[in-house]
């Protein structure tokens, strides 16, 4: 389980970013803590961010304008930099995440951490080792992981909400393969505030779900280190 932290700025490159990352950005910036700051940067007037309009209600993420000036030349860098700076001296905020793949926030990420902040970077292999290594954590996102989104609309069998526990108890399991049911059932309300267990899942309590599912998940109750917790992992 990385670090927390209780204000997070995340800030988006969207012309440097494909919104069908978005999801697998969001549930990883969850772990991390609290989101304060939703900010995404782009011409908004070009058809190329069909695809991130469609999404910014759904994730409530602000829309910040920013004109192109010159054909070919990624317009967003000098709005997002001028935030980013504008955050760190006017508001708490505790860890910034710059999601691009752009070397250009290399001396942003590096300024931020100077003044004791926590950086997080969020981009695909190709971005430059400048940028990667000016960050405190750099997390990559892959083609095959912006596809999953797709796939998981394919898979009509399977409740969303199922897939996104699945996923969950992987990414917080302990090196012992156990995940705290209350620190999981917070991740969760992070990555999906309208989180409904009668709606989605039909039990009243999230121990129901997960004991009425003993061919997938174990039920670990009262153990010596943490007497009042219950503990949920993965059958092997």
């Amino acid at each position: 389980m990385p670090e927390t932290f209780s204000s997070i700025a995340v800030l988006i490159d969207a012309e440097n970013v494909s919104h069908t990352f978005l999801e697998d950005i969001s549930e990883k910036i969850a772990l991390y803590g609290a989101v304060s700051v939703r900010r995404i940067y782009a011409d908004w007037t070009s058809e190329k961010m069909k695809g991130w309009r469609a999404l910014l209600q759904e994730f409530a993420i602000q829309p910040i304008q920013q004109f192109s000036n010159t054909v070919g030349k990624n317009s967003t860098d000098s709005a997002l930099i001028i935030d980013a700076m504008d955050l760190l001296y006017l508001q708490h905020i505790d860890c910034f995440c710059i999601v691009s793949s752009d070397s250009d926030f290399t001396r942003l990420a590096s300024r931020i951490r100077e003044q004791g902040k926590h950086v997080i970077g969020i981009g695909e292999k190709k971005t430059p080792s400048s940028f990667v290594n000016a960050c405190n954590e750099f997390l990559h996102i892959e083609p095959h992981n912006a596809r999953r989104h797709d796939d998981r609309r394919a898979a009509e069998k399977l409740n969303k909400t199922e897939i996104l526990l699945e996923r969950a108890v992987d990414q917080l399991a302990d090196s012992s393969g156990w995940v705290m049911l209350s620190q999981l059932m917070q991740y969760i309300r992070q990555v999906k505030p309208d989180f409904d267990l009668r709606g989605e899942l039909g039990v009243r309590k999230p121990l129901d779900y997960f004991t009425s599912r003993k061919e997938k998940y174990r039920v670990q109750k009262e153990r010596e280190d943490a007497p009042s917790a219950i503990f949920i992992s993965k059958v092997r």
